[in-house]
Protein backbone atom coordinates (compact mmCIF):
# COMPACT_ATOMS: atom_id res chain seq x y z
CA UNK A 1 0.00 0.00 0.00
CA UNK A 2 1.31 3.44 -0.96
CA UNK A 3 0.98 6.33 1.49
CA UNK A 4 1.19 9.95 0.42
CA UNK A 5 2.75 12.46 2.76
CA UNK A 6 0.67 15.39 1.48
CA UNK A 7 -2.64 15.28 -0.41
CA UNK A 8 -3.03 16.99 -3.76
CA UNK A 9 -4.49 20.45 -3.43
CA UNK A 10 -7.50 21.19 -5.59
CA UNK A 11 -9.32 24.46 -5.02
CA UNK A 12 -12.60 25.30 -6.67
CA UNK A 13 -11.22 28.54 -8.00
CA UNK A 14 -7.82 27.32 -9.19
CA UNK A 15 -6.12 24.37 -10.78
CA UNK A 16 -3.10 23.80 -8.60
CA UNK A 17 -1.03 20.62 -8.50
CA UNK A 18 2.17 20.41 -6.54
CA UNK A 19 4.74 18.56 -8.60
CA UNK A 20 6.36 17.12 -5.49
CA UNK A 21 3.13 15.18 -4.87
CA UNK A 22 2.98 13.57 -8.30
CA UNK A 23 4.03 9.99 -8.64
CA UNK A 24 6.76 9.14 -11.16
CA UNK A 25 5.50 7.72 -14.45
CA UNK A 26 7.99 4.88 -14.60
CA UNK A 27 9.71 2.89 -11.91
CA UNK A 28 12.99 4.51 -10.93
CA UNK A 29 12.16 7.86 -12.53
CA UNK A 30 12.99 10.88 -10.36
CA UNK A 31 10.39 13.53 -9.61
CA UNK A 32 11.12 16.80 -11.41
CA UNK A 33 10.99 20.24 -9.76
CA UNK A 34 10.74 18.86 -6.26
CA UNK A 35 8.86 21.18 -3.98
CA UNK A 36 7.79 23.68 -6.67
CA UNK A 37 4.19 24.23 -7.59
CA UNK A 38 2.89 24.56 -11.12
CA UNK A 39 -0.21 26.66 -10.62
CA UNK A 40 -2.27 28.46 -13.18
CA UNK A 41 -4.91 30.15 -11.14
CA UNK A 42 -8.23 31.02 -12.72
CA UNK A 43 -8.98 33.46 -9.92
CA UNK A 44 -7.19 36.75 -9.58
CA UNK A 45 -8.98 38.43 -6.69
CA UNK A 46 -11.20 37.02 -4.01
CA UNK A 47 -13.36 38.46 -1.29
CA UNK A 48 -14.59 35.53 0.77
CA UNK A 49 -17.04 33.51 -1.31
CA UNK A 50 -17.01 36.01 -4.20
CA UNK A 51 -14.23 35.54 -6.75
CA UNK A 52 -13.13 37.62 -9.76
CA UNK A 53 -12.06 35.32 -12.61
CA UNK A 54 -9.45 36.14 -15.24
CA UNK A 55 -12.10 36.38 -17.95
CA UNK A 56 -13.80 39.26 -16.09
CA UNK A 57 -16.69 37.23 -14.73
CA UNK A 58 -17.45 36.75 -11.05
CA UNK A 59 -18.11 33.48 -9.23
CA UNK A 60 -20.09 33.16 -6.02
CA UNK A 61 -19.87 30.02 -3.88
CA UNK A 62 -23.40 29.24 -2.71
CA UNK A 63 -24.65 26.90 0.03
CA UNK A 64 -28.25 26.30 -1.09
CA UNK A 65 -31.08 25.44 1.26
CA UNK A 66 -34.08 24.47 -0.91
CA UNK A 67 -37.64 24.06 0.35
CA UNK A 68 -37.79 27.26 2.43
CA UNK A 69 -40.89 29.44 2.83
CA UNK A 70 -39.34 32.36 0.97
CA UNK A 71 -36.11 33.31 -0.83
CA UNK A 72 -33.49 34.93 1.38
CA UNK A 73 -29.78 35.14 2.07
CA UNK A 74 -29.14 33.65 5.48
CA UNK A 75 -25.41 34.18 6.02
CA UNK A 76 -22.21 35.26 4.33
CA UNK A 77 -19.15 33.45 5.62
CA UNK A 78 -15.59 33.23 4.38
CA UNK A 79 -16.46 29.95 2.63
CA UNK A 80 -19.89 30.47 1.06
CA UNK A 81 -23.10 32.46 0.87
CA UNK A 82 -26.07 30.70 2.47
CA UNK A 83 -29.24 31.08 0.39
CA UNK A 84 -32.70 29.77 1.27
CA UNK A 85 -34.69 28.90 -1.84
CA UNK A 86 -38.48 28.75 -1.95
CA UNK A 87 -38.62 25.84 -4.38
CA UNK A 88 -38.29 22.08 -3.95
CA UNK A 89 -35.08 20.41 -5.15
CA UNK A 90 -36.91 18.59 -7.93
CA UNK A 91 -36.34 18.82 -11.69
CA UNK A 92 -34.02 21.81 -11.34
CA UNK A 93 -36.72 24.08 -9.88
CA UNK A 94 -34.48 25.20 -7.02
CA UNK A 95 -31.62 25.98 -9.43
CA UNK A 96 -33.90 28.09 -11.64
CA UNK A 97 -35.29 29.93 -8.63
CA UNK A 98 -31.76 30.53 -7.30
CA UNK A 99 -30.62 32.08 -10.60
CA UNK A 100 -33.72 34.32 -10.77
CA UNK A 101 -33.31 35.39 -7.13
CA UNK A 102 -29.61 36.25 -7.50
CA UNK A 103 -30.34 38.21 -10.68
CA UNK A 104 -32.98 40.18 -8.76
CA UNK A 105 -30.67 40.81 -5.77
CA UNK A 106 -27.69 41.85 -7.90
CA UNK A 107 -29.87 43.88 -10.29
CA UNK A 108 -28.60 42.14 -13.44
CA UNK A 109 -30.33 40.25 -16.25
CA UNK A 110 -31.14 36.57 -15.71
CA UNK A 111 -29.03 35.76 -18.76
CA UNK A 112 -25.98 37.23 -16.95
CA UNK A 113 -26.36 34.72 -14.10
CA UNK A 114 -25.68 31.03 -14.69
CA UNK A 115 -25.08 27.95 -12.61
CA UNK A 116 -21.45 26.96 -13.19
CA UNK A 117 -21.17 23.91 -10.91
CA UNK A 118 -23.30 21.94 -8.49
CA UNK A 119 -26.56 21.38 -10.35
CA UNK A 120 -27.31 18.32 -8.20
CA UNK A 121 -25.61 19.46 -5.00
CA UNK A 122 -26.32 21.97 -2.25
CA UNK A 123 -22.85 23.46 -2.76
CA UNK A 124 -23.00 25.48 -5.97
CA UNK A 125 -20.89 27.93 -7.91
CA UNK A 126 -22.84 30.65 -9.68
CA UNK A 127 -21.17 32.68 -12.44
CA UNK A 128 -22.03 36.36 -12.95
CA UNK A 129 -21.12 37.75 -16.38
CA UNK A 130 -22.01 41.42 -15.70
CA UNK A 131 -19.00 43.65 -16.39
CA UNK A 132 -20.43 46.68 -14.59
CA UNK A 133 -20.32 44.96 -11.16
CA UNK A 134 -17.22 44.90 -9.00
CA UNK A 135 -16.44 42.51 -6.14
CA UNK A 136 -17.35 45.18 -3.60
CA UNK A 137 -20.67 45.87 -5.34
CA UNK A 138 -21.62 42.19 -5.23
CA UNK A 139 -20.65 41.79 -1.57
CA UNK A 140 -22.48 45.01 -0.66
CA UNK A 141 -25.67 43.93 -2.43
CA UNK A 142 -25.57 40.44 -0.89
CA UNK A 143 -25.01 41.93 2.60
CA UNK A 144 -27.83 44.44 2.14
CA UNK A 145 -30.19 41.63 1.11
CA UNK A 146 -29.14 39.53 4.09
CA UNK A 147 -29.85 42.38 6.54
CA UNK A 148 -33.27 43.04 4.97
Amino acid sequence: MIKFTRPLIFLQTSKCIHTSDRMPKKKGQVKANKGEASCESKATTTTGPVVLNKDGSHSIIIQAKPGAKHNSITDISSESVGVQIAAPPLDGEANTTLVKYLALVLNVRKSDVSLDRGSRSRSKIVKIMADKLSLDDIVTKLTAEMER
